[in-house]
């Protein structure tokens, strides 16, 4: 890619979460930033299927993808549809080998289908859920980036992350995690660049560092 042509960087915000996580995110003017969205799934949906629907939103050829937790797994199921130039995974994981003991107890048990509907309607457990139980203090603070609380995805998006099928890691995925991480702890994660004292939350807490970060290592 020539220095002096545009680089287009593709943002994929975590579960339940919106564009806003990366307010704080900002690079040099040879980056052009686009913010994704999430959109509804339709009814029985695979994450493969819904990569490919939502894969053609993103227009550019050989693009950077950005993706956080959630969001991150989404990102390299893209990446195996279109060819993409760099994928980038923050607060994520890169196969199902590194969910934590406790979701991979949730797939063998399939206890996500007893989630009720209480519990999805409920921000304080979702946001301990998402983001961790340390988040619960700041409640309010979070409220205005975990705007996606319709009960079909979240049914949908806890499902997927759970029964995600990727067995072992893509070679050409640069991840980034928090040391302090509670959701993905890194206990259960290889090949990772740290950052230090960073929790799930990282993409808002630690914006300087992943700034300095990407504007170093996007290609």
């Amino acid at each position: 890619m020539s220095i002096n042509k545009t680089v287009h960087v593709y943002f994929m915000p975590g579960m339940s979460a919106n564009s806003l996580i990366f307010e704080k995110i900002k690079l040099s003017s040879k980056y052009k930033l686009h913010l994704l969205e999430w959109i509804d799934p339709l009814k029985n949906e695979t994450l493969k299927d819904y990569s490919i629907r939502f894969s053609k939103i993103i227009i550019h050829k050989n693009p950077v993808l950005v993706g956080v937790s959630f969001g991150g797994v989404l990102v390299q199921e893209i990446s195996k549809i279109i060819e993409v130039h760099q994928t980038i995974i923050i607060s994520s994981i890169k196969s199902n080998k590194e969910l934590p003991n406790s979701m991979k107890m949730v797939k063998l048990t399939k206890s996500y289908k007893l989630l009720p509907v209480k519990w999805l309607n409920d921000f304080e457990s979702l946001i301990t859920f998402v983001l961790g139980p340390r988040i619960n203090r700041r409640v309010e603070l979070y409220r205005k980036y975990l705007s996606v609380r319709d009960r079909n995805y979240l049914s949908w998006a806890i499902k997927e992350l759970i029964e995600w099928d990727q067995d072992e890691s893509m070679d050409n995925v640069i991840h980034i995690h928090g040391t302090k991480d509670m959701i993905f702890p890194a206990i259960y994660l290889k090949n990772y660049i740290p950052l230090p004292n960073g929790d799930h939350a990282m993409i808002l807490k630690k914006a300087d560092w992943i700034n300095k970060f990407l504007e170093k290592n996007l290609i």
